[in-house]
C-alpha cells in the first residue's frame, strides 16, 4: 500500500472558459505520475475540483494507503475541511464525490501558495492552451 503526495491545479481561461487540470502524484512505485488534460468549458472552481477528483482516482487505481493533497485554491481546501461550505449545486455535488471517494484511504489536504505549485500549475496552463490548438 502507496502513501502518496499530490499537488493539484485548475485552471481556465475566462470565467468559465477553456479549462484544464493539471495533477502531480508523486510516491507511486514507477514514480512522479503527471496528468495535464482538457475539460471543456468550465470555471475556475470546477476546473480545480475535478483536479482533485482526478487525483483521488489515480490514488484509488493506485491502492493507495494515504493520500495528501497540496492545492493552492482556498475554496476547494476549505470546503473539503468543511470550513466553507458549498453553496454551488456543482460544487456540492463534486464535493460530495471528492468526500465519497477520500473516505477509501487516510486522505487529507493542505492549502499551499501557488509559488508552490508550480508543476501542476503548468499542467494545468498547458492542458488549456492545448484546447485552443
Amino acid at each position: 500500500m502507496l502513501d502518496l503526495v499530490a499537488y493539484i491545479d485548475g485552471g481556465s481561461l475566462g470565467n468559465p472558459g477553456p479549462s484544464g487540470i493539471g495533477v502531480v502524484i508523486e510516491g507511486s512505485a514507477d514514480g512522479k505520475i503527471r496528468i495535464a488534460r482538457g475539460i471543456g468549458r468550465q470555471d475556475n472552481n470546477v476546473a480545480e475540483y475535478v483536479a482533485l477528483l482526478e487525483a483521488l482516482q489515480c490514488a484509488l487505481l493506485l491502492k493507495a494507503r494515504t493520500l495528501h493533497v497540496y492545492s493552492d485554491s482556498e475554496v476547494v481546501v476549505r470546503q473539503m475541511i468543511g470550513e466553507y461550505t458549498c453553496r454551488s449545486p456543482r460544487l456540492y455535488s463534486l464535493n460530495w464525490i471528492c468526500r465519497k471517494l477520500a473516505r477509501s484511504f487516510h486522505f487529507s489536504i493542505s492549502h499551499v501558495p501557488r509559488e508552490s505549485n508550480t508543476e501542476a500549475n503548468g499542467l494545468a496552463n498547458s492542458a488549456v492552451r492545448n484546447q485552443l490548438l
